[in-house]
């Protein structure tokens, strides 16, 4: 499901295929601590996309249309699948940049959709059950970027990955989260030297405070708000 481009030599085909060559890189080293994302991409079940910029109505528009056609042809039962949406620009000042910038894109997505919130995840982001939700499917949204502190979630450029949260229930359902979440945390600490004070399950608090990557205090509130 990966899509490269063709190479013809054109400058932003070259840039756009490094890009893809980058994060596979990343995600398929040994010491990588998502099993998630290493399942994905070994099995060939992420759809790579790469925009111009993040934050901007062209990547808003683009989006849509591309997580419209992720969520269509995507099959639940095939094991894990990702939308991975790079983003050529901005050059990042810091965390705090990314995330005012990764919640403007999901506000704008939020904003050009025309479906209603999925029912099974909260719209509310202090609530302890939400997730983002656009055209319908509910997703749980890993920002990557070239300034992050964690070491899993630095990329060469600004990254948003949209993973199913029906992937995480069929997952509960089966048995098998606690054990994956516990090596996933365990190879974090391999990596890092530490477990990510964000993470936390569904459930207990919102995983909109894990979006950006960032370590953020109690009384942090998402910039999101559901529009009626």
């Amino acid at each position: 499901m990966v899509e490269l481009a063709p190479d013809v030599g054109d400058p932003r085909t070259a840039e756009t295929n490094a890009l893809h060559a980058s994060l596979a890189t990343m995600v398929n080293r040994d010491d990588f601590p998502c099993l998630g994302a290493r399942s994905v991409f070994r099995r060939d079940n992420a759809v790579v996309q790469v925009y111009d910029e993040l934050g901007t109505d062209e990547a808003t528009s683009a989006l849509l249309t591309d997580l419209a056609a992720f969520a269509d042809e995507v099959d639940v039962e095939a094991g894990f699948a990702s939308f991975v949406a790079i983003f050529r620009r901005p050059r990042l000042h810091n965390e705090q940049h990314f995330e005012d910038l990764l919640w403007a894109q999901l506000r704008m997505l939020h904003g050009a959709d025309e479906q209603a919130w999925n029912p099974d995840v909260s719209a509310d982001p202090t609530d302890d059950h939400f997730a983002f939700s656009v055209g319908g499917t509910a997703y749980f949204v890993v920002g990557l970027h070239p300034v992050a502190s964690r070491d899993a979630r630095r990329t060469v450029s600004p990254t948003l990955v949209f993973n199913l949260h029906a992937q995480f229930e069929a997952l509960r359902a089966s048995g098998r989260f606690e054990r994956m979440r516990d090596l996933i945390r365990q190879r974090d600490e391999q990596l890092q030297g530490s477990v990510n004070p964000m993470v936390s399950d569904h459930g207990i608090y919102s995983e909109a405070r894990q979006y950006s990557g960032r370590a953020v205090g109690d009384d942090w509130v998402a910039p999101f708000e559901e529009e009626s």
